[in-house]
């Protein structure tokens, strides 16, 4: 070998450990951020002439894209449980716990208990006044619980506007980013950065709507929905929504009063089963919207038609005629079976009794449409409310089974049904949970370890210093032949 061969051979090597000590130093400093892939640079053999030497081929990115895949995946079905788990978790706190005083089941039980007080002092008005202030108590938690529930669906309905408007300006920018890697690599030049952004704004897209990633020519990437929807592929699919402002019992996507999702001008479905975006917080959310939020709905509104026909029923109160309303009425009037729909949010005291309204107490203890006062020491009005609460009856809505049952054992039945699917739902966020931690903590054994960098990073220290001798002995022997 000459001594240029030599010299040649021995910067080759340094560039090569210049380079190498570069990488092993961003490897570290980028050990724990998010879409980081570890680089490793290629190496090989080059033989010019007699000299030989180190070749840089480029630097890789080291990602396993099967644990990239399913860790998105991952993600999307844990906050996809997530919200429905707390939807749930929020509609059960709404009608509370039988051991809170502030939950339905207590309001009840204070007013059947109001009913029996007043029962033994009829010509009390104080008790008859308790009684209906806490019948009036049990009608604004059924209003309250429906207007929760409302306000979950509105929220729910901006949550998509919000995320839709993030996933179209997402999937435009990885777009730009593929046509940006292409122009690198036909440049030759580095594309592990523009890379390492890509799969940043991929997996915060997929936590949105889970997706596949297809690799395409010249570094490009398409994206498809877990349903086989073209997000992108070439150019970004524009995904349209329509916000309402607040969202209503009477307000549906069957109705056409809520908007659904259109993908380039192409209406889709949004069920959790069957729609094109599915599995992600955007599915959560129309779920919210669309299935879980009616489902809650139409159970309190249930528990609402159940108290009203009670105390709507002639034989209950023989001074109601069939088409009087009762104790509870539907915005002032008699219930009507054919409108139970938003039933809960409309319900108010009968203004005979509601003295705010100018009505009389007494007519608690001598009927609704009694002209005066009846005897003060009679009870049979107030025991007949009474026995209403407790006459066993098949609900007609709710699904709460085929069995009769009291007014307090509907609602202790609607309690446990949302506990119940409350639980489940809390199972499936637990096991989403910990798939996506082991699929994570796979993800970081395959990314930067920072021990095997130190040690690599030792390697290329010695390399170095190997490659500077040669110089150093290439300088001597030349200041040798000089001085002959």
């Amino acid at each position: 070998m000459t001594i240029s061969g030599a010299l040649s051979n021995a910067m080759s090597g340094l560039r090569a450990a210049g380079r190498g000590a570069e990488v092993v130093s961003s490897n570290i400093s980028n050990a724990l951020t998010p879409g980081y892939g570890r680089r490793v640079l290629a190496l090989s053999s080059a033989s010019i002439g007699d000299a030989g030497g180190v070749r840089i081929d480029g630097i890789m990115r080291i990602v396993d894209a099967s644990i990239s895949a399913d860790k998105r995946l991952a993600s999307a079905e844990k906050i996809n449980a997530q919200e429905k788990a707390g939807f749930l978790t929020r509609f059960e706190q709404l009608l509370g716990t039988p051991n809170d005083p502030s939950s339905l089941a207590s309001r009840l039980s204070q007013f059947e208990t109001a009913l029996i007080t007043a029962s033994s002092r009829p010509d009390a008005p104080d008790r008859l006044n308790a009684a209906v202030a806490t019948l009036q108590d049990l009608i604004g938690s059924l209003v309250s619980t429906s207007s929760g529930i409302q306000k979950a669906r509105t929220n729910a309905d901006q949550s998509i506007a919000s995320q839709v408007d993030q996933l179209n300006s997402g999937l435009e920018q990885v777009a730009d980013l593929n046509q940006q890697i292409t122009a690198a690599l036909v440049q030759g030049g580095n594309v592990a950065a523009l890379q390492d952004q890509r799969q940043m704004l991929v997996d915060n897209i997929s936590i949105m709507v889970p997706m596949r990633e297809v690799p395409r020519d010249n570094g490009q990437i398409a994206l498809y929905s877990v349903s086989g929807t073209a997000l992108l592929d070439g150019v970004s699919a524009t995904v349209g929504f329509d916000r309402s402002n607040l969202v209503t019992p009477y307000m549906s996507l069957d109705t056409n009063t809520l908007s659904g999702l259109t993908i380039n001008g192409t209406p889709v479905r949004t069920g959790a089963d069957n729609g094109a975006l599915r599995g992600g917080s955007i599915g959560a959310q129309f779920s919210i919207r669309d299935e879980l939020g009616i489902e809650a709905q139409a159970q309190v509104d249930a528990i609402a038609r159940d108290l009203v026909t009670r105390f709507q029923d002639p034989a209950v109160d023989p001074t109601l005629s069939p088409m009087d309303a009762g104790l509870i009425t539907d915005s002032g009037g008699p219930f009507d079976p054919a409108n139970e729909r938003g039933l809960a949010n409309r319900l108010s005291l009968n203004v005979a009794v509601d003295p705010n309204h100018g009505g009389e107490t007494w007519r608690l203890r001598d009927g609704l449409n009694a002209p005066i006062a009846g005897p003060a020491g009679s009870a049979t009005f107030l025991q007949s409310l009474s026995a209403a609460l407790n006459d066993a009856r098949i609900p007609a809505s709710g699904g709460f089974g085929s069995g009769a049952l009291t007014a307090s054992s509907v609602l202790s039945t609607a309690t446990s049904i949302i506990g119940t699917n409350r639980s489940v739902s809390e199972q499936e966020l637990s096991f989403a949970a910990v798939r996506l931690s082991e699929l994570t903590e796979r993800q970081l054994a395959d990314g930067v370890d920072t021990d095997e960098e130190i040690q690599r990073l030792l390697t290329i220290e010695q390399a170095y210093a190997a490659n500077a001798r040669v110089i150093e002995a290439v300088d001597e022997m030349m200041q040798t032949i000089l001085r002959l």
